[in-house]
């Protein structure tokens, strides 16, 4: 069915519309930000309070909105412009803070989130860096079907190696599983006793398939992402592990923040060397040759 589009008074505000909301300034109306205000290369955790955590480690910062789960930050780290704007937990709140950003100018969308590991090397505080997610977040099949895949884009899955690298931490590659669902959905028991036996075996399955954790919003973020024309990737702490049943912090959250604002000023050096070669795309001896 077409859409009637409608034209702003002159010299007045734009009609608000139901199919395209905005808040009675303007500005998108979750998020409450408008174009220019936030960089184009952001990280996406899912707390609110995070984004303060991460506007500390930068050289300069300042909170821009908060509504709801979506608090949003701007500042430069290594004078690189960076923001930050918290997504909620899971696929549907995610869904709606990467539209928004897309629409007043994102590029760039890095999740920094946590993680319950699958494999018993894999410690509280260690770092992943998915390279792709099987996709069961919920909301992602609402724009695609399943078998259509859900990968970090490669750039920004090298300068998260590439940042965890220069950093020293300790990390692990490979897909991640991103779920509807933080109990149930990922064997955990619940109270009242409610089970059925197509959970059976989750986990034990996953592992088998070479899954290295589970968490919520990473498939939904690499598919969504892409589709509005933005490349994104992720950087998890583990806080957990369902193989040995350990749980802590153990570091991993500032890790993540550390390994993903260099991330960032490590994207923008590599921009600069695609600009001077004349290139698209990055490569590897694009390094040796500049």
């Amino acid at each position: 069915m077409a859409t009637t589009r409608r034209k702003a008074s002159p010299g007045g505000p734009a009609e608000r519309r139901a199919d395209a909301p905005t808040n009675e300034a303007g500005a998108q109306y979750h998020l409450h930000l408008s174009p220019g205000q936030i960089p184009a290369t952001i990280l996406m955790p899912g707390d609110p309070d995070r984004v303060l955590r991460m506007a500390a480690t930068w050289d300069d910062a300042r909170e821009l909105a908060y509504h709801r789960e979506y608090r949003s930050a701007q500042g430069t780290y290594k004078a690189v412009p960076i923001g930050a704007i918290s997504s909620g937990i899971g696929a549907p709140s995610l869904e709606i803070a990467t539209h928004e950003f897309a629409t007043i100018g994102g590029r760039t969308v890095i999740r920094v989130g946590t993680c319950g590991a699958l494999r018993k090397e894999i410690r509280p505080g260690d770092l992943i860096v998915p390279a792709a997610a099987v996709r069961r977040d919920g909301t992602a099949d609402r724009y695609l079907p399943l078998d259509h895949p859900a990968f970090a884009d490669p750039e920004v899955y090298m300068a998260l190696v590439e940042a965890c690298e220069r950093l020293g931490y300790r990390y692990h590659t490979g897909i991640v599983c991103s779920v509807g669902s933080f109990y149930v959905g990922q064997e955990r028991p619940v109270t009242g006793g409610f089970w059925q036996s197509s959970v059976d075996g989750l986990i034990d399955d996953l592992v088998e398939a070479g899954v290295v954790c589970l968490e919520m919003e990473c498939s939904a973020l690499f598919v969504l992402a892409r589709l509005f024309g933005m490349r994104s990737g992720a950087v998890l702490g583990a806080v957990a592990n369902r193989a040995t049943n350990a749980f802590g912090d153990n570091g991993a959250e500032e890790n993540a923040i550390a390994a993903a604002n260099e991330a960032v000023a490590i994207l923008d050096e590599w921009r600069r060397r695609k600009e001077a070669a004349g290139k698209t795309n990055f490569y590897p001896s694009l390094v040796r040759e500049g």
